[in-house]
């Protein structure tokens, strides 16, 4: 068997209260798609929604990339967060991001644009590397493109992937309160990342090298460059209220339900800005209410003044330092061919820990 990859509602950037696991695996299921691509539900907690399924049957081995943007989210927001008092912790339960996803506060935000980010971008490179049946490389942008070069090659296809991540990510949201409006927001913040930071690669051709004609194509970012962009986002999010000007009986054409700056003298926040609704819970000592890890135990720097500082990131509770000596692998050297020999080096190690 194949190994399972675990995944959630909150992986998915929901927080309805049901809660389930998807296993990717080669054994017998419930639903499978032309690559042998399994899906298994447990019946009892109603992981997805009909449309989710559907979504999954008419677009064979897209449940590959859902798999791997979803990691690929939490590895990049535990690097994002790894000097914070919040440091994107995860769980082995179905809940993966635990109980923040159920909170309105700027992780809350980030965690769901990360991970409909992680969807859309591994869904926008899957379609040109040829992995899903429906989807291929972009290719409408053909022809001459300027004096010295022409569209060509493969374009990462981050329409298809905002599409589709905006039906799958989305569609298990419900309601109408604020809670609703800023979840959506915050997802579509994570797809318009992913697509306005695409750019422009060319290869050259021309005689012994040249570089008379060029070939170019779109290219998505980085996903780190995408993580560092929503980090950046959340350092600057906006706090929200709930606003609905006037009586939806007057008009049909547009919901006046929207998102307003709870401070008025604020802009209103742009479509990849992130938004939040309420404080964000004390990190730094345990709380199974609001589900806080604390600091205690995390490794600090004592002395660096920012928030991996041990004054900062230790809450004032101070801290304790031991020595550790660490054996690496160390002045390696290639041998042709093939081997790699290295030596054992041994140093003493100067460790911080939070109280």
């Amino acid at each position: 068997m194949d190994d399972v990859i675990v995944l959630s509602h909150a992986d998915f950037g929901l927080s309805r209260p049901y809660r389930g696991i998807v296993n990717v695996a080669s054994s017998a299921n419930l639903l499978t798609n032309s690559k042998s691509v399994q899906l298994v539900l447990d019946p009892s907690l109603a992981l997805l929604s009909r449309r989710q399924r559907r979504l999954i049957r008419q677009n064979p081995g897209i449940l590959h990339a859902i798999a791997a943007g979803l990691h690929a989210a939490i590895k990049e927001c535990k690097w994002q967060f790894r000097n914070r008092r919040w440091n994107c912790p995860t769980t082995h339960s179905p809940a993966v991001f635990g109980k923040i996803v159920n909170r309105g506060c700027r992780e809350t935000a980030f965690v769901f644009a990360i991970t409909s980010a992680g969807v859309t971008h591994a869904v926008a490179r899957s379609c040109s590397e040829g992995a899903i049946e429906s989807c291929t490389c972009d290719y409408r942008r053909r022809g001459p493109g300027g004096p010295d070069w022409h569209w060509g090659g493969c374009s990462d296809n981050v329409d298809f992937g905002r599409v589709f991540g905006r039906e799958f990510v989305d569609s298990s949201e419900r309601g109408r309160d604020l809670r609703y409006l800023t979840n959506l927001h915050n997802n579509e913040a994570g797809r318009m990342t992913v697509s306005s930071e695409m750019r422009q690669e060319c290869k050259c051709h021309g005689m012994s090298g040249s570089c008379t004609v060029r070939t170019c194509w779109m290219r998505l970012p980085s996903f780190r460059a995408v993580g560092d962009f929503l980090k950046d986002r959340f350092d600057g999010a906006s706090r929200v209220v709930y606003a609905n000007k006037g009586s939806n009986r007057a008009s049909h054409r547009a919901d006046p339900r929207h998102l307003e700056p709870e401070n008025p003298a604020h802009k209103p926040p742009s479509t990849r800005d992130l938004v939040y609704f309420e404080k964000s819970p004390n990190f730094c000592s345990y709380n199974g209410k609001t589900g806080t890890q604390g600091t205690s135990g995390r490794s600090c720097n004592s002395s660096s003044p920012a928030l991996d500082g041990c004054e900062l990131l230790c809450c004032g509770r101070g801290y304790r330092t031991r020595t550790e000596r660490v054996t690496e692998r160390c002045h390696c050297t290639f041998h042709w061919c093939c081997h790699v020999s290295c030596l054992n080096c041994t140093s003493t190690q100067i460790l911080h820990q939070c109280l």
